[in-house]
């Protein structure tokens, strides 16, 4: 399992590997160290966030999201141009091939758990329809617990 989150004390990005899940979670920059939960470490998938100890996680493909949103824009500016010179046909083209291409990525890309809380990435997980897509709701909760606590700096 990989492991990319921020550390809590020094904010600190950390990466981890193992091949299992960890005994511990520990950043390398500080002194920083939490306990996996017993309910966790007896799976073989994380049963809630290994850095904070949440409960909710959603699954994700494992697909970089500034290379999607590249793709999407270099379609509809190839699209367009399609469009400018009178070929609809080749925009329509265009444009089928890459929905065709984000069907292949979608069936073959691995899922990844992510935390609400803490934006925790848990890759290489073993998933399963335990945890859910992503949630706008529960995201939003999260969210606003966080300017909660967060100190106003003003």
């Amino acid at each position: 399992m990989k492991l990319v989150f921020r550390c809590p004390r020094c904010q600190n990005s950390v990466v981890t590997r193992t091949a299992a899940l960890p005994d511990s979670v520990r950043c390398a920059h500080c002194d920083w160290s939490r306990g996996v939960p017993e309910n966790s470490a007896a799976r073989t998938q994380p049963v809630q966030c290994l850095v904070c100890g949440c409960g909710d996680l959603w699954r994700q493909k494992d697909f970089p999201q500034r290379l999607g949103l590249f793709l999407v824009i270099l379609g509809t500016v190839f699209s367009t141009i399609a469009w400018y010179h009178h070929r609809p046909l080749t925009a329509i083209g265009i444009l089928l091939g890459l929905a065709l291409a984000d069907l292949v990525l979608f069936a073959f890309m691995k899922d990844m758990l992510v935390c609400y809380r803490c934006r925790a990435q848990h890759r290489d997980a073993q998933t399963d329809d335990q945890h859910p897509r992503f949630s706008l709701e529960l995201a939003e909760r999260y969210r606003q617990e966080q300017l909660r606590v967060r100190p106003k700096s003003w």
